[in-house]
C-alpha cells in the first residue's frame, strides 16, 4: 500500500501542472502517454506470439500520424486528411501479404487497428475536453477516480457477491454500485456548483450515473484482455499501480463515452 501511494504522488506531482498548464504541453504528455498505452497493448499481445518488428514500427507511425492529423472541435466535428488515414490503412494491412500468417495475420492487424483507433481517439477526445477548459478535463477524472476509489473501498468493506470472477476476481456488486453512487452524487454536487449551476438535476444526475457504469465496463474490459493473455499487470511503469491501460481503463471509455452525450448537456 505505501509503494502504490508514493507512486500514485509522483503521478499526480508530474502530471498535475500538465493539467494546469494545457495546450501543447498536455498535448504533448497524452501523446507520450498514448504511444506508451499502445507499447503495453502490443506487449501483451505477444504474449502469444511475437510481432516482427516492423510491424511494431508501423502501428507507432500509425497511432502518431493519427493523433496528430486528427483534429475535433468544439463541435465534436472531426476534421481530417482522408489521404492520411487511407494511408495508415494501406501500411498497417498490406504487410499481411509479405509474411507468414503464423507471423503476422488479418486477425493481427485488426487487432493492431482496434487498439490504435481506441487508446489514439480517447487521448484526442481528452485534448479536447483540456481546451475546452480546465473545469471539463478534471470532470472526467473525477468520475474515474471517484468510481474506481469508492468501488475498491466499498468492495473490502461489505463485498460479497462476485460481479464477473472469472475477468476481475476481486469485483463485486457491491463496490459496483458503491462507487457508482459515490461517484454520481459528488460529480453531480461537482458539475452543477462549479460547470452549469442552471442544468436541472435529474438528467445531470442520470448522465453521470451511467459515465460511472461505462467506466467500470472499460475496466473490465481491459482486465478481460489481461486474463486472456495471462498476465497481472499491462507494466510496471507505475510501482503498485500496474500500467497506463490499468490506470487509463477507466479513462478511456468515459472520454468516448462523454462525447457521445456532450451535446445533451
Amino acid at each position: 500500500m505505501k509503494t502504490r501511494i508514493l507512486s500514485a504522488l509522483v503521478v499526480f506531482a508530474i502530471f498535475i501542472p500538465i493539467f494546469i498548464i494545457g495546450g501543447n504541453v498536455f498535448k504533448l504528455a497524452f501523446f507520450v502517454v498514448a504511444l506508451q498505452g499502445l507499447r503495453e497493448y502490443i506487449t501483451v499481445r505477444e504474449k502469444k506470439k511475437e510481432f516482427p518488428i516492423i510491424i511494431k514500427l508501423i502501428s507507432y507511425i500509425c497511432l502518431t500520424f493519427f493523433y496528430f492529423a486528427v483534429d475535433i472541435n468544439s463541435n465534436l466535428i472531426i476534421n481530417f486528411d482522408f489521404r492520411i488515414i487511407t494511408g495508415l490503412l494501406l501500411i498497417l494491412f498490406l504487410p499481411i501479404f509479405l509474411y507468414d500468417k503464423n507471423k503476422y495475420n488479418i486477425n493481427d492487424a485488426c487487432q493492431i487497428l482496434g487498439g490504435i483507433l481506441l487508446i489514439a481517439s480517447s487521448m484526442v477526445l481528452l485534448n479536447l475536453y483540456r481546451n475546452m477548459g480546465l473545469k471539463i478535463i478534471a470532470l472526467i477524472f473525477m468520475i474515474t477516480i471517484l468510481t474506481d476509489t469508492f468501488a475498491y473501498f466499498t468492495g473490502i468493506l461489505v463485498g460479497k457477491h462476485k460481479l464477473i470472477e472469472n475477468i476481475s476476481p476481486n469485483k463485486t456488486w457491491e463496490g459496483l454500485i458503491g462507487g457508482s453512487l459515490v461517484a454520481t452524487f459528488t460529480t453531480t454536487v461537482y458539475y452543477t456548483t462549479v460547470i452549469n449551476t442552471n442544468i436541472p438535476l435529474l438528467p445531470i444526475t442520470v448522465i453521470i450515473f451511467i459515465l460511472t457504469l461505462i467506466g467500470q465496463f472499460g475496466d473490465l474490459f481491459f482486465s478481460a484482455i489481461k486474463r486472456y493473455y495471462k498476465v497481472k499487470d499491462y507494466s510496471n511503469i507505475m510501482p503498485g499501480h500496474g500500467g497506463v491501460l490499468d490506470r487509463l481503463d477507466s479513462i478511456i471509455f468515459v472520454a468516448i463515452a462523454y462525447s457521445l452525450i456532450i451535446t445533451l448537456l
